[in-house]
């Protein structure tokens, strides 16, 4: 495997910790690690979104830049007489993408390996055959022989099960594997851009989060920005990628390298007209690429941020990427350098008469 620089270690780091939607403390604690350094003041709400803090210009506008620390992942639910486990999907799961996965069931004693099984075809009907498996016939085998032994291990109803899989620099070393890019690489950019930030003269009030369970419905950005109330907020999150085999341009344009994703409409939210007109124009006048997507099945944090208090000027910024919501997804390095520098040069224009213009626009 290539070797790490600074920045690869701190990706590995918030992919490899564990945190699907109410579990994310794991992935709480690596974050606030590597943003602490560069923050005035560190807090969080009451469902435990990290919220980050650093002033570059004291009473200055309030900008808002948040990924989410949640993956998605499953829940125990049941362990049956033979010590098999039921589970519960935490978040989208696509039930073709899910079977002889590996697992990491996280217990009170440990952690315990699993991978999800099904009725193997040798003993299903030729029509049977034909239909994928439906993820209530699933089931997760720790290799237990009794509901006893199970529940010896730890295992209890509610641990949280979540993929294995190791972080991967791939013979392109622009080219990165992981688990949970949705959304680990939300939280990089958020410290990366407080880091940006450290030594430079900015007009505002920057606030690096990182939300709890916004894959069960966006629930920790509603929490976190009643508690910031900002003044314009910015979602980092994973976008689609259109550029392998199969995805016509009409499903999806976006290719990997070719810069971040603005989005410009999704199922949470019609981006503030304003603020996209300003990062696309920063963007063009500094050569720094980007791309435009609109994702009419999904939503972001964007969303819950612009419906909080009044209303805040909003909008996703994406990376895209391959294979979300699965096992391993694949990004470019490019993009997330992009993305973060094209936020630090918005952030540096949002001074209060901008901000005002654009929110009364």
């Amino acid at each position: 495997m290539a070797k790490l620089d600074e920045t690869l270690t701190m990706l590995k780091e918030l992919t490899d910790a564990r945190g699907i939607p109410g579990n994310e403390r794991e992935v709480r604690e690596v974050m606030k690690k590597y943003i602490a350094p560069y923050a005035d003041e560190i807090t969080t709400d009451g469902l435990g979104s990290l919220i980050a803090k650093k002033t570059g210009k004291e009473g200055g506008p309030k900008i808002m830049v948040a990924g989410h620390l949640d993956e998605v992942g499953f829940m125990v639910t049941q362990i049956d007489d033979k010590g098999f486990l039921r589970f519960q999907p935490v978040g989208g799961w696509w039930n073709q993408v899910m079977l002889a996965q590996r697992v990491t069931i996280v217990t009170r004693k440990g952690d315990v390996t699993g991978i999800i099984g099904s009725k193997p075809p040798h003993v299903l009907s030729p029509e049977a055959r034909k239909k994928p498996v439906e993820i209530k016939d699933m089931f997760i085998d720790i290799g237990a022989s009794s509901r006893e032994e199970a529940q010896e291990w730890g295992i209890r109803p509610g641990d949280m099960v979540v993929p294995y899989f190791e972080f991967t620099v791939m013979k392109n070393e622009k080219m990165l594997l992981a688990k949970a890019w949705d959304n680990r690489i939300g939280c990089a950019i958020a410290v990366e851009v407080l880091k940006q930030l450290k030594d430079v003269d900015h007009p505002n009030v920057v606030y690096g989060v990182g939300n709890v369970q916004e894959e069960v419905g966006l629930r920790g950005a509603k929490t976190a920005t009643y508690k910031i109330e900002p003044d314009i907020g910015f979602a980092v999150d994973v976008g689609i990628a259109g550029d392998t085999p199969g995805i016509s341009e009409k499903e999806a344009m976006s290719k990997m390298g070719k810069g971040p994703q603005i989005v410009v409409y999704d199922a949470s939210l019609v981006s503030h007209k304003g603020l996209r007109d300003l990062v696309t124009d920063t963007a063009d006048e500094l050569g720094i690429p980007y791309q435009f997507d609109s994702i009419p099945g999904g939503g972001t944090d964007a969303g819950s941020i612009s419906l909080t208090h009044n209303g805040v000027p909003a909008l996703a910024i994406t990376i895209a990427t391959r294979y979300i919501h699965s096992h391993a997804a694949m990004l470019h390095r490019d993009d997330f350098e992009n993305a973060v520098k094209l936020i630090v040069e918005v952030i540096k224009r949002l001074d209060r008469e901008t901000v005002d213009k654009i929110t009364y626009e």
